[in-house]
């Protein structure tokens, strides 16, 4: 289901061009598949994957995401050789979604380093919408 997603042209202060970005209010949501969106099923049993049910708090909220034109990434662990099974499955389950990016590091503890402002969010068991908080933060040493 990977779809076009429209960008804007940007450039640094001489004038080259750089990375593109999205519209203003526009988020770019990355979404874990397995214990996020569905049961946490490990890449060593796939025969679970086809089988899985979705949590429906995390569909209906992430089809309201895409409605409401933000991107919808999915980024999972597993493999390539899980790429069928997994948009199978999400189109048997009626996700929208622009992409899905397959092989993201197993074991968590991640620690995203970008050029982009990123925030992360820790699903703990619920799918709502997102609210704001004021939470500590590791930077790198000489930030503004």
């Amino acid at each position: 289901m990977e779809e076009e997603i429209d960008l804007t042209a940007a450039t640094n202060e001489e004038g080259e061009a750089i990375s593109p970005i999205l519209a203003d209010g526009v988020k770019n949501y990355l979404i874990d598949i397995d214990g996020t969106i569905t049961e946490d099923v490990p890449n060593e049993e796939p025969e679970r994957m086809a089988t899985c049910k979705p949590f429906s708090d995390a569909l209906a909220t992430l089809n309201e995401w895409y409605e409401d034109g933000h991107i919808i990434c999915f980024f999972t662990s597993r493999t390539e050789d899980h790429r069928e099974v997994t948009e199978t499955w999400l189109k048997e389950h009626g996700f929208k979604y622009h992409s899905l990016l397959m092989g993201k590091p197993r074991g968590g503890n991640y620690h995203w380093i970008d050029n982009h402002m990123v925030r992360a969010t820790r699903y703990t068991g619920e799918f709502t919408h997102l609210i704001e908080k004021e939470v500590t933060v590791e930077v790198f040493k000489n930030h503004k």
